[in-house]
């Protein structure tokens, strides 16, 4: 046992945890932490809003598979961060929030910068802790960093009254953490594995359909393992785009409102859909009653609650992505009346009328001369990066563009927000992601609106040498809530133009960037070729089509085999 600050106490707990870099922002609640951080050989990231921080501990996250951290002071420091922890929370991230409070004696007189910030992320959080004793200090910290990290990952929130912060606190050896109340199951029951197996076995259109949790869980490669040992066609959500390789002949890219069309097809005229790290989420699954209607659902999640929640489900395996898909693959492995020759030609009737879907309606867009087409910037993108970066994106069509168009061949190569859908996250995630993976090329793919929600963070990069790649796909519109209003409110176009853009390319030279400008098609390549071999944080700015729309769409209450074509 050693006697020392909460403040060191905190460090120390930083420490090991195995935490190199944190993102923060400080303030009076938190200065005896900043103090301490002087002398630790921890890296804290100044950025300049604390949406920022919590958006970058998120990408530093979804790019490594450790654990976040971000440092907030007390009040609106804490609360600037909720719409962060709220994005972590919805595409289950784990991360750690350390925010500041008033002195615990304080705690409910409405003190200066005050705010019950553990009632408001109640919601938004895994779980959350205010700290009112010194000697739970300690053990709060590892049980936080315990709780974001395993079972269904998600933010932990540890509020800091600054009394205890600068309290003596006793610090033990750490033991290994057991919670009665949590105890989250990875291994998969082998009966419900037999039982998905033989339907897997017994099926002649068979879908896997995978999310964010084959990624979250590592189980990349079991999962493809699986695909190829069945010869069965993938589709993923958002989330799950990386989870199987893009370019792989079983790949049917995306599913959902933006969707390939094969995608849609495949899975509504499947008659077994395996659900792997998935959550049947609206956007995925359109109108329910014409979901997967002929199919029998197999659905793999370590989450009970996930379960039968949205969609009724026939084989439920609660489990670890991996664990159970390394189980279904050593099922198969063994069984004596599954012959791998003998799937692949069962379902080479099923994978031909898949890619008669696939060849029919490809992702497509109409070339018009010289006009910039979105599609054409992420595409050159991807060739020119050998489909190598790590892409985040802000949210919008920027998003849906770079999730068809750019081919993700492995996992927590894309950054995004899946489920709360936050503009303005790309930047401060591409930044996390760069400072965890500095040889990397690192490129935030955006729209000219949701940019300027967190464009302050181009200092945070250009003071850490972060040198991120911002491409803007400007068109001088809030531009999918325009394509709404084009399709289904007769093109009146209420609070859409984007009247008053900056300059990108000198708003980028005012913060000492680089900034680079394409009007015509023939400039998009040489654009993206001289902002990667700049040594610099870049802004590309795209004069794109200014009324191109993202399709596929499938539009609100619609089936998902509606699909507006291009």
């Amino acid at each position: 046992m050693t006697k020392m600050t909460g403040a060191q106490a905190i460090i120390k707990c930083l420490q090991e945890e195995g935490v190199s870099t944190i993102f923060g922002f400080p303030g009076g609640a938190v200065i005896d932490l900043y103090d301490e951080l002087l002398d630790s050989d921890i890296k804290h990231v100044l950025v300049r809003h604390e949406q920022g921080a919590v958006h970058a501990a998120d990408g530093w996250a979804r790019a490594t598979g450790e654990v976040g951290v971000a440092l907030l002071t007390s009040g609106p420091g804490a609360t600037n961060g909720v719409t962060a922890i709220a994005t972590a929370y919805m595409d289950s991230i784990p991360i750690v929030v350390l925010t500041g409070q008033v002195p615990t004696a304080l705690i409910g007189n409405d003190a200066f910068q005050e705010v019950d910030i553990v009632g408001i992320t109640r919601p938004c959080t895994k779980h959350n802790y205010l700290v009112n004793d010194p000697k739970d200090l300690v053990p709060t910290l590892r049980e936080a960093f315990y709780l974001a990290s395993t079972g269904r990952p998600g933010p932990v929130l540890i509020d800091l009254p600054k009394d205890v912060v600068a309290s003596m606190v006793n610090f033990n050896k750490k033991k290994k953490i057991k919670m009665q109340t949590y105890q989250p199951h990875y291994d998969p029951h082998p009966g419900q594995v037999e039982k998905a197996c033989k339907a897997i076995m017994a099926a002649k259109r068979p879908v896997l359909y995978i999310g964010g949790g084959v990624i979250l869980s590592n189980a990349h490669r079991e999962l493809t393992e699986l695909a190829q040992k069945l010869n069965v066609p993938v589709t993923m959500t958002l989330m799950g785009l990386g989870g199987f390789p893009g370019t792989d002949p079983l790949s049917l890219g995306m599913l959902g409102m933006h969707g390939s069309y094969a995608s849609n097809m495949a899975v509504a005229k499947s008659d077994l859909l395996i659900a792997v790290g998935a959550r049947f989420d609206d956007r995925v699954t359109g109108r329910l009653d014409a979901f997967a209607p002929h199919a029998k659902i197999i659905h793999i999640d370590i989450d009970p609650t996930s379960i039968s929640k949205n969609v009724k489900v026939d084989i439920p395996i609660v489990a670890d992505c991996r664990s159970a898909l390394r189980g279904m693959n050593a099922w198969f492995d063994n069984c004596d009346t599954f012959d791998p020759t003998a799937s692949k030609k069962k379902h080479a009737p099923w994978l031909n009328e898949v890619n008669e879907w696939q060849e029919k309606h490809p992702l497509a867009y109409r070339d018009n001369g010289d006009v910039i087409k979105p599609q054409y910037v992420v595409q050159m993108i991807n060739e020119l990066t050998g489909g190598d970066a790590i892409i985040t994106t802000e949210v919008g069509q920027n998003q849906m563009w770079a999730a068809q168009f750019y081919k993700f061949n492995e996992p927590r190569h894309l950054l995004t927000s899946g489920g709360l859908g936050t503009m303005g996250y790309g930047l401060p995630a591409a930044i996390g992601a760069k400072m965890a993976f500095p040889d990397k090329t690192v490129i935030d793919i955006a729209g000219d609106g949701s940019i300027q929600m967190n464009i302050q963070e181009l200092a945070t990069a250009r003071q850490w040498g972060a040198k991120v790649k911002v491409a803007i796909l400007n068109n001088n519109y809030l531009g999918m809530v325009r394509q709404w209003q084009e399709l289904f409110y007769n093109r009146r176009y209420s609070a859409t133009p984007m009247e008053i853009t900056p300059d990108f390319v000198e708003l980028a030279r005012a913060y000492g960037a680089v900034g680079l400008r394409a009007r015509t098609k023939d400039e998009v390549v040489p654009v993206i070729r001289e902002a990667l071999e700049t040594d610099n944080v870049v802004i590309m700015d795209f004069a794109i089509e200014r009324e191109e729309g993202v399709f596929p769409m499938v539009p609100a209450g619609k089936a998902t085999t509606e699909m507006l074509l291009v």
